[in-house]
């Protein structure tokens, strides 16, 4: 029962009462006027009254009215308003900066009651930001510390992930992000959340006995006194690539195992490199035995001194057909060996556009003025960086010393998988005699000397290299062909540099599984997925679909902003015009997009082992529910509605709309509509309404879904 029909049946019961007291008042007033009447009296009496009763009824109930008007005004004054005011100020003691109490009824001490708390609450936030203050001061030291660890752990080139002892992720890098990003099953979807993230558990990706066997390993390394025990290990991921895995261990101030690191390396291709040279070297053991068998046959056989000249010249045509079959696949295995020589050259990767920096520096050297044409800003390159720095400087004091070139510029494009770096001038052009010889000679300039050429460097590059004319730009270019960084690993657009420090939470080693049902662990313990998602319209059993999902992470109290899940879904049918002002979302921008078959997966995948969390939740999961049949996708996790739980904390405010609970907690709304953006807002009053549910003793799930199902609002269906 919500406010409103309470008050109402308070006041009903309030009109009946009066009138009923009304009523047996004038009866006991009639009652005592006919005993002092005489019989002829009494009846003349009841023949005056009898044509007025229903006046009398009429005027009792009038004033019962009156009565129950002038109970709901003082209702309303003395009641509502104190518990609407009881409410307000206990939303205020969850707001940083807490806005004046402003009380929608009540008298003048129900107002200087509201100016009292305020005062009040404005007196606590200055204690408060006092404390903070100080509290700041004395976490200086430990902020540089940190600061540097997420430096540290920015720059690092390996994959690096810690884990408590129950295989939760509590700290990894940038790098980590990327690794776990190329072994996603829907990268193009969830960018590898669903696989890593703050308090995920590693068993997503590795095997839980293998690192329980590591483990294992280490702590028996620990108990014979190993100062720094570690393990190694190999595994497959479910999308079949090879990760090596190094394990060291993390010990609490008493030398007791709490966690783990992990060092993570893809080495699928570094497997398939070395499985290709394992198949060149059984092409050359089991090729060539069978054609030494037939050459040592034949030699065998021409030392018979009786052998006609017939056969001899056979057996001479075998040798010949043996030896030149023997040459023509040792010149087939060296060619694939020196292919294969060539990639395995340590090359490293690096940003085009740092790169092209750094050679302009070199350039300079030369005396000639440096700039840029063109240079793609996400282009990464897979190089020696100093060889190729060198070859760059050596023609550019070629093209100096010889051709007295002024200016030199550098150009870097992608050309359909590959870098194509240009070094551009404008002036004389040279015969291919020229270039052949630059290209081929040993790189020797200013001072500097190298055995390596040009073309030696093109080859460890396996790469291409070739001089150009653009006579209508009046330009001429030495093009260099380079192969790229895997993109799929190493560029990340929703990751900045001012993205540090990485991502940790290392209250998160205190945390262990729980042996107890769900439903009675504590809601501050648990980990939720809040989520919402816009649609073509309001009937999920009409035919309405969902254009888009959109989620945040709550770890350890904790929203994680940078561990969102957003997705745009082709409907497959029409968008209602009517909708496009709300949500923004026009039909050509589901276009090409996956469908609802496609990212479900990747959504349960992502609020794996999560309590899931939603505003006005009966909605969005009667859309999921519809689409378990097809695409074999069920929630079956708990969920929590901040509808409803509003509902248990505040039961007498008017309005419990996203907006209006945003607005009682000073949330700034942004994004109101978008998927994602209705998520964090919800995500941010659901952290607001856990210190109030915890005041009216709801500390538990089980005890937050039984209240939220008390409400009225839990009625509702779709």
């Amino acid at each position: 029962m919500n406010r409103d029909q309470r008050r109402m049946l308070v006041l009903a019961a309030v009109a009946v009462g009066l009138a009923a007291v009304l009523g047996l008042w004038v009866w006991v007033a009639a009652a005592l006027v006919a005993s002092e009447f005489d019989f002829d009296q009494r009846a003349q009496m009841a023949d005056w009254l009898g044509p007025r009763l229903p006046i009398v009824v009429l005027c009792v109930m009038a004033l019962a009215g009156a009565g129950a008007v002038v109970v709901g005004i003082a209702w309303r004054r003395w009641v509502d308003a104190p518990l609407q005011l009881l409410e307000q100020a206990r939303a205020q003691l969850t707001l940083d900066k807490p806005a004046p109490l402003l009380p929608t009824g009540g008298d003048a001490s129900l107002r200087g009651l509201a100016i009292l708390i305020d005062a009040l609450l404005q007196n606590r936030m200055r204690l408060r930001d006092d404390v903070a203050v100080q509290v700041a001061e004395g976490s200086r030291r430990v902020e540089q510390e940190r600061a540097r660890l997420a430096a540290l752990m920015s720059e690092l080139t390996q994959s690096v992930v810690v884990c408590n002892l129950d295989g939760r992720v509590l700290l990894y890098n940038n790098r980590a992000r990327l690794q776990f990003k190329a072994l996603s099953d829907a990268p193009q979807l969830a960018g590898g959340a669903e696989l890593i993230g703050l308090g995920r558990s590693i068993y997503a990706v590795i095997d839980r006995q293998l690192v329980g066997h590591a483990l294992d390993n280490i702590t028996r390394r620990l108990e014979r006194g190993a100062a720094s025990p570690s393990a190694q290990f190999v595994t497959v991921t479910k999308s079949g690539q090879l990760l090596r895995a190094q394990m060291a261990a993390v010990r609490d101030e008493a030398g007791t195992l709490s966690g783990f690191v992990l060092l993570l390396d893809n080495i699928t291709r570094e497997y398939e490199r070395d499985a290709a040279q394992d198949t060149l070297l059984l092409g050359l053991t089991e090729g060539q035995r069978a054609s030494l068998g037939n050459l040592q046959a034949a030699v065998e056989l021409l030392d018979d001194p009786g052998l006609d000249a017939a056969q001899r010249d056979r057996f001479l045509r075998i040798v010949r057909e043996e030896a030149g079959a023997m040459t023509r696949r040792l010149q087939d295995l060296a060619a694939r060996s020196t292919e294969g020589l060539k990639t395995r050259w340590p090359l490293e990767e690096m940003l085009g556009s740092e790169f092209v920096a750094a050679a302009l520096r070199r350039i300079q050297a030369a005396g000639a003025r440096t700039g840029t044409l063109d240079v793609a800003p996400s282009l990464w390159l897979k190089v020696d960086s100093f060889a190729l720095m060198q070859a760059l400087a050596y023609l550019a004091h070629r093209l100096v010393e010889e051709f007295e070139v002024k200016a030199l510029m550098l150009r870097l494009q992608d050309a359909n998988g590959r870098a194509q770096l240009d070094l551009v001038w404008t002036g004389q052009a040279m015969s291919t005699e020229t270039v052949m010889t630059w290209e081929s000679e040993a790189m020797r300039f200013a001072g500097e000397s190298s055995a390596l050429s040009v073309r030696d460097v093109l080859q460890r590059h396996g790469g291409e290299f070739w001089f150009e004319r653009d006579r209508a730009a009046h330009q001429a270019f030495f093009r260099f062909l380079l192969p790229q960084a895997d993109m799929a690993v190493e560029a990340d657009t929703g990751l900045h540099a001012d993205s540090r420090p990485e991502y940790y939470d290392f209250d998160l080693f205190a945390q262990t599984e729980s042996s107890h049902a769900l439903d009675d662990r504590r809601l501050v313990d648990l980990a939720y997925t809040v989520f919402d998602t816009e649609t073509t319209g309001l009937q999920p059993s009409e035919g309405d679909e969902i254009i888009q999902i959109g989620a945040a992470r709550i770890v350890n109290g904790k929203l994680l902003r940078q561990e969102s899940f957003e997705q745009l879904v082709d409907p497959q049918r029409s968008i209602p015009e009517a909708g496009i002002p709300i949500h923004g979302i026009r039909p050509e921008m589901v276009v090409g997009q996956p469908v609802i078959g496609d990212v479900l997966p990747a959504f349960h995948a992502y609020a794996q082992d999560t309590v899931l969390v939603a505003h006005n939740a009966a909605f969005d999961m009667r859309f999921l529910q519809l689409k378990e049949a097809a695409t074999g996708v069920r929630f079956e996790q708990p969920v929590l509605d901040t509808l409803l739980l509003s509902a248990v904390a505040h039961p007498n405010q008017e309005s419990h709309k996203l907006e209006a609970i945003a607005e009682r907690f000073g949330i700034t709304v942004v994004g109101r509509h978008t998927a994602l953006g209705d998520a964090m807002v919800t995500a941010e009053v659901f952290l607001k309404l856990l210190p109030l549910l915890a005041d009216q003793g709801i500390h538990t799930l089980g005890q937050a879904r039984a209240a939220a199902q008390k409400t009225y609002f839990a009625r509702i269906r779709y």
